[in-house]
């Protein structure tokens, strides 16, 4: 997040999202323990000017999580206060915990023209794509369930209790992966990069994207 800026500023007022923005917006969705977070490292390795936008949560910090780093940290209270506002542009409730989109984070960098990356639910993936119809959402999926398995235990934060419930999660989740625009298996981490990539660089050149470009090179030819 940007300086850390306190999310609660100059989020009062809902703008128009409707608009078409000229950066790109990515999300990034799958069960969790499936690889979103070392996904995103690396592609930030790759395209550094790429923004990852974390997201808000009102759970407890794991290990070293750091605020504002991995995600904004704020009381159940607050939230609710900022659903209230409008200020939220999606949210989902997970395990009891609340989990959500900052709006004026996202819409700055978008009207800044820079590229967008967020990790965020399924649901949410599915509320951005409605609010801006050109975002692309990336599901990614595990080679298996014992991969997903063996990954959550590994994390050794957990006991078996919440692991289960993570599994019966990420069963409902898989069931809406058709609705996405694309499906990564996270079974080889540089090639699920490289594709999540080259979905950002073909879309750069949708013909959307190039309006400005085209509109230059017609008034060169017509003024010829």
């Amino acid at each position: 997040m940007k300086n850390q800026q306190d999310p609660t500023e100059q989020m009062a007022v809902m703008p128009d999202i409707t608009s078409k923005p000229s950066g790109l917006i990515l999300c990034l969705s799958g069960p969790s323990g499936v690889g979103k977070d070392t996904v995103i490292r690396e592609l930030q390795s790759l395209r550094p000017n790429t923004k990852h936008l974390v997201s808000m949560t009102t759970r407890s910090p794991r290990g070293q999580e750091q605020q504002g780093v991995d995600y904004i940290f704020v009381a159940k209270a607050e939230f609710e206060e900022l659903i209230r506002q409008d200020a939220i542009i999606e949210y989902d409730k997970y395990l009891d915990h609340y989990y959500g989109t900052p709006l004026h984070p996202l819409l700055e960098q978008i009207e800044q023209g820079n590229d967008v990356l967020l990790d965020i639910t399924v649901a949410g993936s599915l509320a951005v794509k409605e609010k801006f119809p050109q975002a692309l959402i990336v599901f990614l999926l595990p080679p298996s369930i014992e991969v997903l398995l063996t990954r959550l235990r590994c994390r050794g934060t957990e006991d078996e209790a919440v692991i289960a419930r993570r599994i019966k999660a990420a069963a409902a989740e898989i069931k809406q992966a058709s609705d996405f625009d694309y499906i990564i298996i996270n079974d080889d981490l540089e090639r699920s990069v490289e594709i999540i990539n080259s979905i950002y660089v073909a879309s750069r050149a949708e013909s959307d994207y190039m309006a400005a470009d085209i509109a230059r090179i017609q008034a060169e030819f017509e003024t010829y």
